[in-house]
């Protein structure tokens, strides 16, 4: 009698040999670090959203100066960055597992684990030099456009 696997199953459940791994517990840290970067992330994200749409003037608020006020303050640079990077690399373990779970062959695996973690470089890098190179009072710009903080 012949089974056939369903192709959209996990790895791990289809029947057939499987490939050996020596991760050892990185799996166990990798699903320990999803639990606890989510609910970080829960009150960050909360944060966040109270701080810039209920605490405010509303969405209507958010502009450049509004931004600019609060990356002016270390706090909320951090708190920022902190968001940025759980986010990134809670998603990018999340995409690693599906990758791991779907992707037949190891040469697929290892070409997109490879672009994933390029790509989660990038961003966490360009968004790490946003943070902190933002300058929200630019020479010879309009000083119609600056926060009202910047000296004229």
């Amino acid at each position: 009698m012949s089974t056939i696997a369903d192709p959209k199953a996990p790895r791990a459940s289809r029947p057939g040999p499987s490939r050996r791994t020596t991760r050892g517990n990185f799996e166990l840290y990798g699903w320990v670090f999803m639990r606890a970067s989510g609910v970080l992330l829960v009150v960050l994200i909360f944060g966040h959203l109270f701080v810039n749409l209920i605490a405010g003037e509303g969405i209507s608020a958010i502009d450049f100066g509004f931004v600019a006020g609060k990356w002016a303050s270390p706090f909320w640079q951090v708190w920022d960055l902190l968001m940025l990077w759980l986010a990134m690399l809670h998603g990018t373990n999340g995409v690693r597992t599906i990758i791991n779970d779907y992707a037949e062959k190891d040469g697929t695996r290892l070409v997109l684990k490879l672009a994933l973690y390029a790509a989660t470089v990038v961003v966490i890098v360009l968004g790490t030099l946003v943070i902190f190179t933002f300058d929200p009072c630019p020479p010879n710009s309009p000083a119609d456009l600056l926060p009202s903080f910047c000296a004229r």
